[in-house]
């Protein structure tokens, strides 16, 4: 193994704008460089990777390892300024020949496996998304365009394989959906644009997505959209005939969820949250981060004055510090009316949202407290927008 300087990843910035590249990108830069190895026997100093969008940028083999039929090397992942779990990861890949023509890409130590029909991917293939895949494949011919005579065609005759790796893939992925999605032994190669945007939470936000699209194709009939880990923990037991797979953990994408839903033919999508999130969803907000998105206490006041609330409970929470504290103040006073109005009001906002798409789709919005029980529980029929 010939190490090369290895520059640190610049520390990310809370309030940074920063844009960084995904571990599609990273993979990518990888085979284009090892596959430019193998066939020069050199190593370049910096490697030019083409993105998705058309878009490229440079980056610098590490960790280089070159014999007579195979190269391999990594790439150090900057993810710029979004909280992202693998920024400062290895991201590496190994170019060998192989007997046979054509070239082959699968996945090695810490890229999981697909256990799970439902993902877009066969069971049993390495976790690499299909952009990505096409992204290391085009790397690695353009590689082959401009290190050997014949070009890409020099797979008619020879054969590649392509492995990515992640060596610390296990443990990354264990901070990531990925065992509740069945991938296991590591993390995905994921990227459509092959940037990562500063807290965009892209690679969340598609993690969540790939989850509707699992649930949706084991459980179509019925796919529940939990805002949290606890609220799901308290849904799977409002629902113990579902399978797992049929949650789904959304955290803060409630549209993008149902959104995914839509698309996936699903038959009717439950929502179940908690306080802060019923009244958010309950305004419409569809994507809740607590970020710029604070719970609005003059928008609960008017509810409890549309409803008929005592004065005492409008004038506490006009000046409530949290929605769990205007949980309490409704508890304590006994007046739960304005739960019921909430837990309504976000199922109305559902519906609109569906209808906006043209879609059938039959909804339910569930409150449940702290401790899981049910605090208000509202249903529609179907949804149609059509």
């Amino acid at each position: 193994m010939v190490p090369c300087m290895d520059m640190p990843v610049p520390p990310r910035n809370r309030r940074g704008m920063r844009t960084g590249f995904t571990t599609g990108t990273n993979a990518a830069a990888a085979a284009r460089a090892a596959a430019m190895a193998l066939f020069t026997g050199a190593w370049p100093e910096t490697v030019t990777v083409s993105l998705p969008t058309g878009e490229t940028t440079t980056m610098t083999p590490l960790e280089r390892r070159l014999d007579a039929d195979a190269a391999s090397c990594c790439m150090r992942k900057d993810a710029g300024d979004d909280p992202d779990v693998t920024h400062g990861a290895l991201i590496c890949a190994t170019v060998r020949r192989t007997p046979g023509p054509g070239l082959r890409l699968d996945g090695g130590p810490g890229v999981g496996r697909v256990t799970l029909p439902g993902l877009g991917l066969p069971v049993g293939e390495a976790a690499i998304n299909p952009v990505p895949r096409r992204q290391i494949t085009e790397n690695v011919l353009a590689a082959l365009g401009e290190v050997t005579p014949e070009g890409p065609a020099i797979l008619e005759r020879i054969g590649l394989e392509v492995i990515i790796s992640v060596p610390d893939g296990e443990r990354l992925a264990r901070k990531t959906l990925n065992p509740r999605l069945g991938i296991v032994g590591g993390i995905s190669i994921l990227g459509t644009s092959g940037k990562v945007y500063p807290y965009s939470t892209a690679a969340w936000r598609h993690s969540v997505l790939q989850a509707v699209q699992l649930a949706a194709y084991h459980s179509p009939g019925r796919v529940v959209l939990a805002t949290g880990a606890r609220s799901e923990q308290y849904a799977m037991r409002l629902f113990p005939e579902l399978p797992d797979v049929a949650f789904v953990e959304i955290s803060v994408f409630t549209g993008a969820a149902l959104r995914a839903c839509i698309n996936h033919g699903v038959r009717e999508a439950i929502l179940v949250a908690m306080i802060s999130r019923i009244i958010k969803t309950a305004q419409g907000r569809m994507v809740t981060h607590v970020a710029g998105n604070p719970v609005d206490f003059a928008f609960l006041a008017q509810v409890c004055r549309e409803i008929g609330a005592s004065p005492e409970l409008i004038a506490a929470t006009e000046s409530a510090n949290t929605g769990r504290h205007f949980l309490e103040l409704c508890q304590a006073r006994g007046e739960l009316a304005p739960l019921d109005h909430l837990t309504a009001m976000a199922l109305e906002q559902m519906r609109q949202f569906v209808q906006r798409f043209h879609a059938s789709m039959r909804l339910e919005a569930i409150l449940v407290d702290f401790d899981g029980a049910v605090l208000a529980r509202k249903r529609s029929e179907e949804s149609d927008g059509r």
